[in-house]
Formats: C-alpha cells, sequence, structure tokens
C-alpha cells in the first residue's frame, strides 16, 4: 500500500474526503518526525512506539580498498509494535 491509497483507505474508512484524509495523515507524519527530532518518544497504545536510537561513532571499513574510514554518531527513528498490532497481524 502507498501513501495514495492508505489516504483513500482513510477517507473511506473514516467516511471523509480525499483531502481532508490526506491532510490528517501529513499532519499525523509530521508531528511524530517533529516529536523525533526534538528526541521525543511517539507512543500509541494497542499500535506501538516511535522512538529515536543512537549509533555510537564507530571505525568501519571502505569494501573496495579496505582503507580504514570513521562512521560518525547517528541518530536512527525505531518502531516498536504494540501488542494490538502484534496480535492484530498474527490473526
Amino acid at each position: 500500500m502507498n501513501k495514495s491509497e492508505l489516504i483513500q483507505a482513510i477517507s473511506e474508512k473514516a467516511d471523509l474526503n480525499k483531502a481532508v484524509a490526506e491532510k490528517a495523515l501529513n499532519s499525523l507524519v509530521e508531528v511524530i518526525s517533529g516529536e523525533l527530532a526534538k528526541g521525543e518518544t511517539v507512543a500509541l497504545v494497542g499500535f506501538g512506539t516511535f522512538q529515536v536510537s543512537e549509533r555510537a561513532a564507530r571505525k568501519g571499513r571502505n569494501p573496495q580498498t579496505g582503507q580504514e574510514i570513521d562512521i560518525p554518531a547517528s541518530k536512527n527513528p525505531a518502531f516498536k509494535p504494540g501488542k494490538g498490532l502484534k496480535d492484530a497481524v498474527n490473526a
């Protein structure tokens, strides 16, 4: 399912027009992204938790030359599914 198909499904499920459904989805993505950028966690009970995990700086190797390189520290978004979502998928 891509974004336009998701918007269509939300529109039908919530009995909204597509413009309102698209605005709601874009707002949700924007709010979650903003909170993660601030280092916050977003928990949706029954669905899951969006959080930021941090990777420490480390040494790596260029696979073509074998030269050692420095890989800088980074922050990566992560999603941990909740029990309700796991149960729905496994049902």
